[in-house]
């Protein structure tokens, strides 16, 4: 099926990433967590080409017998999940946003004219027009052109930012290289958006789907009640009509790892709180700091890296078929007037 030439960079990250996802997800299943690689299940190319990314290796372009050689000279270095599916991701957008500068040079006549139908009708030129005024946050693009995204520039907003560009832009100063290397940090923000949003959450469901663990996703149903707020949790099992345990999801690093860990415990108390049996349990990959880390596992039942899934859907089944033993914490919670 041909590539849709309008295309945002973000959409065709996102279905790269689910076919990669879809692609590891299998690779795992028939090599017992990536325990025995054989020819046969690194035939596809998108396959080896995880396998290969997840192992550091540099030998991406190798066949089938070699890659199962490469994985038995580094079957000691540990395999990086992130790595592995996001590689083609980065590969294809990048790829993608060099092929939407070249059609960006063509129809402005080597950035020299800007024309506002051109800029309405082709929405997911919005990216490296930015890069090519030199405005770098979606705040101070709003404040100069008003709300506009990738896949939706409106005329007004076009014809503010023809204006923009037209005043801005220097075509006998574009370096293209020079863009292209500052939509390195847009292309980085949309995986690292992916990961977070797609590729963690993937790996938990696909492991309660295999047990035939009943769940709901955050997007198929409506609220999860607290004592604060109704909101909802990344997964509650077995439904949210009777919760006996919800699941969050959450990548981090070092630098943000306080201000989700302060999120993510009030959301645990607001939803234990309401009820008390209630099995709280939070699923962390990332740089989280050990202190952070800590303080969490006074809130959650369990706080679990994303390597770890096989034996949380263990104790997760245990809990739901009546082993009280595996709820740790019972918070005491409610709000009265005064």
């Amino acid at each position: 099926m041909p590539e849709d030439t309008n295309t945002t960079l973000y959409q065709l990250a996102d279905t790269e990433m689910r076919a990669c996802i879809a692609a590891y997800l299998l690779l795992a299943e028939k090599t017992s967590g990536l325990s025995k690689i054989t020819k046969e299940v690194v035939a596809d190319g998108r396959s080896r080409t995880i396998l290969l990314a997840g192992l550091g290796s540099t030998s991406l372009d190798l066949d089938a017998a070699g890659a199962v050689e490469e994985w038995k000279r580094r079957q000691a270095i540990p395999f990086d999940i992130e790595t592995g599916v996001s590689f083609s991701v980065y590969r294809n957008i990048r790829a993608k946003g060099l092929e939407i500068l070249n059609e960006l040079e063509d129809l402005t006549d080597g950035f020299t004219q800007f024309d506002p139908a051109l800029l309405n009708q082709k929405p997911y030129f919005l990216p490296l027009l930015q890069h090519l005024a030199g405005v770098f946050s979606k705040a101070n693009l709003k404040k100069i052109i008003g709300s506009a995204s990738d896949v939706s520039i409106s005329k007004p907003a076009a014809q503010r930012l023809a204006a923009y560009l037209t005043g801005r832009v220097d075509a006998s100063n574009v370096n293209k290289g020079e863009i292209l290397k500052r939509l390195e940090s847009t292309l980085e923000g949309i995986v690292r958006d992916l990961v977070g949003r797609v590729l963690l959450e993937s790996i938990v469901a696909s492991a309660f789907e295999k047990r035939g663990i009943p769940f709901e996703r955050e997007d198929q149903y409506p609220s999860l009640a607290g004592v604060v707020y109704d909101f909802r949790a990344d997964f509650v099992l077995p439904d949210h009509h009777s919760p006996k345990a919800f699941i969050e999801v959450r990548k981090s690093s070092s630098r943000h790892a306080s201000l989700y860990a302060k999120d993510k415990m009030f959301s645990a108390i607001n939803w234990k709180g309401k009820r008390k049996d209630m099995l709280a349990i939070l699923v962390v990959d990332g740089e989280w700091t050990g202190e952070t880390l800590r303080v969490m596992a006074k809130v959650f039942d369990y706080v679990v890296p994303i390597s770890r899934i096989p034996e949380l859907v263990e104790t997760v089944e245990a809990y739901l078929a009546g082993d009280t033993s595996k709820l740790k914490w019972l918070i005491e919670f409610r709000i009265d007037p005064a």
